[in-house]
């Protein structure tokens, strides 16, 4: 059935708020990237834009001594961060605002490192990446990962559900050469294993939606959500050969 806007968004958030983080990546990627960062300080400015309900910035946390801004334009979200950063006693390193990320009210050249983890593609990855080279100081890093197709030929199915949400996706290839063109040198990339879409995302994501089903019974318009919403982990399940996740380091030259 037809689902009502306003109420499938109703649903989504239901199910991705309460997840560890809201698309693939885990602690060890994000070490993996932050080993690829040259000449950070022993305390660097970091800010992870698009940071969702912070499960990235919160490994941020653990894995440098930084003072970290977390900004995302989702106010539930923001909330969802400001909580744990309290109780975990980071609310002296660790800072949740509300923002947009195409205008991000953030001091130029005031950060060591700039990362997102899948949100930049939202402003388009060009603009994406003025906007991340004018908050970065001289010398500064940038660690962000992107999706990107792996076969040329995926089948219709799969390339819809990608086109509708990220028309624009390319290669990896395509997004390094679009790091240099914005005059970035390239520290190095890597594709997202099997375990960074399953362990914090689509596996809880699975386990999500099948208690809202017991919640939901009776309810056709959010049953109908959650089967939009599941199809997603078990498209990942069938191909996960035509697409993936890659993580780009870069640094804007001193």
């Amino acid at each position: 059935m037809s689902v009502p806007e306003a109420r499938f968004w109703e649903v989504f958030f239901e199910v991705y708020e309460a997840l560890p983080r809201q698309g693939p990546g885990n602690r060890a990627c994000a070490a993996r990237a932050l080993s690829l960062c040259r000449g950070l300080p022993p305390s660097p400015a970091v800010v992870d834009l698009g940071c969702g309900t912070g499960g990235q910035t919160l490994h941020l946390a653990g894995l440098t001594d930084g003072r970290i801004v977390g900004l995302d334009r989702h106010l539930p979200s923001v909330a969802r961060l400001r909580a744990a950063v309290a109780g975990r006693g980071l609310s002296a390193r660790v800072l949740a605002l509300a923002g947009d990320l195409a205008r991000p009210a953030l001091p130029p050249e005031r950060f060591d490192l700039v990362w997102s983890e899948g949100a930049l593609y939202n402003i388009g990855i060009g603009n994406a990446l003025r906007l991340c080279r004018g908050l970065m100081k001289p010398g500064g890093c940038l660690a962000f990962t992107d999706a990107v197709w792996r076969r040329d030929d995926p089948p219709p199915g799969v390339k819809a559900a990608f086109e509708q949400d990220y028309p624009s996706m390319g290669r990896a290839e395509g997004v390094a050469a679009a790091v240099e063109e914005e005059g970035f040198e390239l520290l190095g990339r890597f594709t997202l294993p099997d375990e960074a879409w399953w362990d914090e995302f689509y596996g809880p994501m699975e386990r999500r939606i099948a208690g809202l089903r017991g919640r939901y019974a009776g309810d056709a318009e959010a049953l109908s959500a959650l089967d939009r919403l599941a199809e997603e982990p078990a498209m990942h399940r069938l191909h996960s050969d035509c697409y993936a996740y890659e993580f780009f380091i870069a640094r804007r030259p001193a």
